[in-house]
């Protein structure tokens, strides 16, 4: 059977499925297209299926039909198409179907009317909104009204305001049909949107998606919340229901309403654009005449402060600034930032403007709230024209900014030479400081803008100026890595050794950067290649702590020292093992550098590597020969320093090379002493294994196991106890280990000794046993512990006293509850007139020993090459923008499907943190943006700050206009 059947159809090509869809059977129309039925069959005069539902508003039939392959722009011999027919009868869903589905509204009749145009004719205003509404191609949508403003469809907006649509309707921007209107310069619809009540003054404002959803579910919650109530009483007391819900129902009512004010707070102070500074932005002199004749407010002002006549002026148009001169606008009117129209006009380079504002007196050198005047402006943007201008108007050529920039501090920042030029013709100051000392060649210099430097130089400026630390345009030229900048200052006579504050020369500086290029130039032109810092680095010291093998070549190919030292005798070699810098340690170590030299502190670098557990540094230096048997002052090996840092791998190694396991320090101490106080088990393992003696006395007598017990470490112990130490081994006063962790109330180590068998009663020199020295502490579970352990409580000391006694004198409480219990001695309450002896407490030898730490290895490092003082002059742009007080006027962007167009945070170039840096150890730009915080609102500060995250991550389209006033980006 064929799957396409003929459906007949009568002379004027009606078929059954064309009367079908005429008369909205759609079952008939579904078996019809299912029996084969051709869906885009025409009649004589071109008209399918489609075209006949549509003009008959048979909706479901017409979905039909599309979904079985309709064609929706298909025209019949005029050129209707279907959804021309839908308009013309009124059937706005059917409309909105069909332009959902691709329906092309610009398809026009033969007489070239369109949809919309028949729509209009007809007076179908819904459907007239639907195709205005949709007429977009395919981007973000615009209220109808929106859209006859944008086209100047006076028709259309008359049409539609006729059924009291509201004339002030606002976009997803906030904006009316006004300011739509005054975009485009459209003034024929303005003039018929203010006869309908338009509001010529009305200021744009934005609330985000985001609040609106808040919101929505918060009445939603609260909705849900009384139903649930009303549910409730009706099977409950109703009393016990109030007092139930009263609470929630009040803290629900005050949430919103604070909520909700601060939302309508916030979107008070979100752009407030009106029609009057659209106009003006886009020059629309007709618009900005007729918006005033309507009483248009020429001094208002956006969240910014921008004024209209801020607009023109930045955008240039001179006629509008003009206009609105005559008119009376405020020409000294500033935004929030202090920003002048006058520093408008030279931002943008618009020379008409900035004459006309001159003309009608601008105070030319006006500044903002961080002392900017138009011409540092000018300057940054390299608009020679307007500097001029204002140069011949007599603006200062050396006014100070807030961080002491002068406006050729920022042409040379910008590498502007033709400003750099026009400055210096007109008397600007080549040798200019700002707070920190910086003159415009430092500047340059920093920056490597070559012909600017050259010029500077041609006109006399220094090259050795130092800054507030002492630093010349050399040193900055060396920390920015210009090699060409500092070949040309040398070849004009800058001091190659130049001494900064802390009595660095550029040498220094390049050896630290590791630039090899530079190096070699300043020794070229005979730089010392051992000059010494303040605390006595060289550029070797320096090349070696930073790992810079090449630099370190370079200075020994030039005679560099291997054995200087600095304050605290370090060699190169010790900072080179000190930072694990395995290429330059061997270098050094090629070059014959003294493997066991010692630091004041008498360290070594083997010393020093093992500190910082630099296996690799340590292998080196072992193989070239450094004893592993060296003692820094203190006597402590590096087997010592491995052992009490629990450096494995060094220990490993340095015991490979014959390091002495017993080896003593100048009081006797041995690794295994340093491993046992510290607790490291692999360690004291590894010491026991290579023969450390468990039982070695240092010079006061402590053990290993002493110090176990001082610290606790029960599992250090263990292993001691397990390799044959004595248990009860005295130290030179007579203490037992036992002794000790009783001072010290480490019950768990007593409990260890008790079960070990240790001696509960042994007494030192004094007389003293473990429950003295207990009891002496105040250590009650202790004393408990050795009352179990049997100890006898009526034990006296060499002076006749028990541990009560001992207790009573220091009126330990708890202690003397617990032993007047056992003790057989008789308290005394009898008072004596004599003084009594005080009491000398007793207490085991200690670890006397000076570690060797991370502070004292070196100690007093330059604090001018430490990793916080590195150095980054200018390295922000000080005018990448001139303030928040940007407008963004574009109404078109609701036109666009641009879901990253928030409003913008702009950043003063020079910010009132500025101030605070003039401190010069503050090693910061000169320049810098400050980032705005946002408000806080008290004690729902935590719900706005999650609603504005979620408003970052869900950024709604356009939420405002494009057009950025104050963006500095002045190409």
């Amino acid at each position: 059977m064929s799957s396409q059947q003929p459906v007949h159809s009568a002379p004027n090509g009606l078929n059954a499925l064309h009367l079908a869809a005429k008369d909205g059977h759609l079952e008939i129309v579904r078996e019809l297209l299912k029996r084969g039925a051709v869906v885009d069959a025409a009649t004589k005069k071109g008209n399918t299926a489609l075209h006949i539902a549509s003009l008959a508003g048979q909706e479901e039939v017409v979905q039909l039909l599309v979904q079985r392959g309709a064609s929706v722009n298909a025209q019949s011999q005029n050129g209707f198409t279907p959804l021309y027919m839908a308009a013309q009868e009124n059937h706005d869903s059917v409309v909105k179907f069909l332009l959902s589905k691709g329906a092309n509204q610009t398809l026009a009749t033969e007489d070239g009317f369109t949809p919309l145009a028949v729509a209009m004719q007809q007076g179908h205003d819904k459907v007239v909104a639907v195709l205005l509404e949709n007429d977009t191609r395919g981007k973000v949508r615009l209220p109808a009204l929106h859209i006859a403003a944008k086209k100047d469809d006076c028709k259309a907006a008359a049409l539609l305001l006729q059924n009291d649509h509201n004339p002030d309707v606002t976009s997803k921007s906030g904006f009316t049909p006004l300011h739509i209107a005054a975009h485009y310069g459209n003034d024929r619809i303005a003039s018929l949107l203010y006869d309908r009540g338009a509001d010529v003054n009305f200021a744009a404002k934005w609330i985000s998606d985001t609040y609106n959803v808040i919101l929505c579910d918060m009445n939603s919650s609260f909705s849900s919340l009384l139903k649930e109530i009303e549910i409730s009483s009706s099977r409950n007391d109703h009393c016990r229901i109030f007092l139930e819900y009263s609470k929630m129902l009040i803290a629900f009512w005050i949430y919103n309403k604070i909520l909700y004010s601060f939302i309508q707070e916030v979107s008070d102070c979100i752009h407030n654009i009106t029609p009057m500074h659209v106009a003006a932005k886009w020059g629309k002199i007709k618009m900005v005449n007729l918006l005033m004749s309507k009483g248009a407010n020429i001094e208002a002002k956006t969240r910014d402060g921008l004024t209209p006549l801020h607009c023109a002026a930045r955008s240039g148009h001179h006629e509008v600034v003009d206009i609105l001169i005559e008119k009376g606008a405020p020409i000294g009117s500033k935004t929030k930032n202090g920003l002048a129209p006058l520093h408008m006009a030279s931002q943008g380079d618009h020379v008409d403007a900035a004459r006309i504002l001159l003309y009608h007196r601008a105070p030319v050198d006006e500044v903002t709230v961080d002392y900017l005047t138009a011409l540092h402006v000018a300057a940054h943007c390299g608009h020679v024209r307007v500097a001029k201008l204002l140069l011949d108007r007599n603006a200062d050529p050396n006014a100070r900014a807030l961080n002491g920039f002068t406006p050729l501090h920022i042409a040379c920042k910008k590498n502007r030479l033709k400003v750099v030029e026009l400055l210096l013709k007109h008397k600007a100051s080549i040798e200019a400081t700002t707070e920190s000392g910086l003159t415009p060649l430092h500047v340059a210099s920093f920056m490597g803008c070559m012909n600017i430097v050259i010029y500077l130089l041609q006109h006399a400026a220094s090259p050795d100026i130092p800054t507030v630390r002492g630093e010349t345009p050399l040193h900055l030229a060396a920390r920015a890595n210009q090699t060409d900048i500092i070949r040309i200052l040398l070849r004009n006579g800058a001091q190659v050794d130049a001494r900064a504050r802390e009595e660095q020369t550029p040498l220094h500086v390049a050896s630290r950067l590791g630039n090899v290029d530079i190096v070699m130039l300043l020794l070229q032109h005979g730089a010392d290649v051992d000059a010494t810092t303040k605390d006595l680095y060289t550029p070797l010291h320096i090349a070696a702590k930073e790992g810079q093998e090449e630099v370190a070549s370079v200075l020994l190919e030039n005679g560099a020292s291997l054995t200087a030292t600095t304050k605290k005798g370090f060699t190169p070699l010790h900072l080179a093992a000190k930072y694990g810098n395995m290429n330059v340690a061997r270098l050094l170590l090629q070059r014959n550098a003294p493997v066991d030299a010692q630091g004041k502190n008498g360290v070594t670098p083997l010393h020093v590597a093992s500190h910082y557990d630099h296996q690799n540094v340590a292998l080196l230096l072992l193989d070239k020969g450094a004893s592993p048997h060296a003692m820094a002052k203190n006597g402590h090996t590096p087997l010592h320093i491995a052992a009490r840092k629990n450096q494995m791998d060094i220990a490993t190694t340095l015991l490979e090379y014959g390091a002495k396991a017993n080896a003593e320090s100048k009081a006797g101490f041995t690794p295994l002493h340093l491993s046992a106080q510290e607790g490291h088990t692999d360690m004291s393992t590894l010491l026991i294994e290579h023969k450390a003696d468990t039982n070695h006395k240092a010079k006061n007598g402590l053990t290993p196991l002493h110090l176990c017990a001082q610290e606790d470490k029960v599992n250090v112990a263990s292993i001691l106890v397990k390799n044959g130490a004595q248990i009860d081994a005295k130290t030179k006063a007579g203490y037992t280990p036992l002794h000790v962790a009783a001072h010290f109330g480490q019950a768990a180590m007593v409990r260890f000794l008790l079960r070990s068998d240790a001696a509960v009663d042994s007494s030192t020199n004094a007389g003293y046993t473990p429950l003295h020295q207990a009891a002496q502490q105040g250590h009650t579970l202790v004393i408990n512990l050795l009352l179990e352990g049997k100890a006898k409580p009526n034990t006296t000391t060499n002076n006749g006293q028990t541990a009560l006694d001992i207790a009573q004198k220091l009126g330990y409480i708890s202690v003397i509850e617990t032993l007047k219990v056992v003790t057989e001695t008789v308290i005394t309450t009898t008072h004596t007139v004599t003084i009594e002896e005080k009491y000398r407490v007793q207490a085991p030898e200690s670890m006397q020993e000076t570690f060797m730490s991370d502070s004292e290895d070196e100690g007093g490092e330059d604090p001018m090459l430490s990793d916080q003082q590195q150095y980054r002059y200018m390295t922000v742009d000080d005018m990448k923008s001139m303030g928040d007080d940007s407008m963004r006027v574009n109404v078109t962007d609701d036109e666009r499907d641009n879901r990253h167009s928030g409003a913008p945070t702009i950043t003063e170039m020079i910010t009132k943190e500025t101030c605070q840096r003039t401190n010069a150890a503050n090693l910061k730009p000169d320049n810098v943006d400050i980032n705005r915080h946002p408000v806080h609102v008290g004690m729902f500060s935590l719900t706005i700050y999650i609603i504005s995250q979620q408003a970052k991550q869900q950024e709604p389209t356009a939420l405002v206009p494009s057009f950025t006033i104050s963006s500095l980006s002045c190409s």
